[in-house]
């Protein structure tokens, strides 16, 4: 049987890699286009096109406030903002509340 993938993404490139889980000793991966480090988004990550700007812009908003794409128990990784508008307007609420931004990002509603 084989091993399971996860995906990694390379911000800088616009691209998803599927390679084995990383483990104590092989946990660094560098992208075989610009050897820059990879970063590990989960196994329920679904790469948006190259060419598509705001995609990859609201991937890494998302990317750098923590927010991974690891799948829960009954089915992905729940809810994601798909809009830069949208985000904006959670980080809004996040600064009113004081609530943490990537908790705030990963809520179905907010108030």
């Amino acid at each position: 049987m084989a091993h399971a993938k996860t995906s990694f993404v390379c911000l800088p490139c616009r691209a998803s890699y599927k390679q084995p889980y990383p483990t104590r000793e092989h946990n660094d991966r560098l992208c075989p286009r610009c050897a820059e480090p990879l970063i590990h988004v989960g196994s329920a990550f679904a790469a948006p096109r190259r060419r598509d700007t705001a995609a990859w812009r609201m991937l890494s908003l998302l990317l750098h406030a923590g927010v991974r794409f690891h799948k829960s128990c009954c089915g992905g990784p729940g809810y994601r903002p798909r809009t830069l508008g949208e985000a904006r307007a959670r980080m809004a609420y996040a600064r009113a509340t004081g609530e943490p931004f990537a908790k705030v990002l990963v809520r179905y509603e907010v108030p």
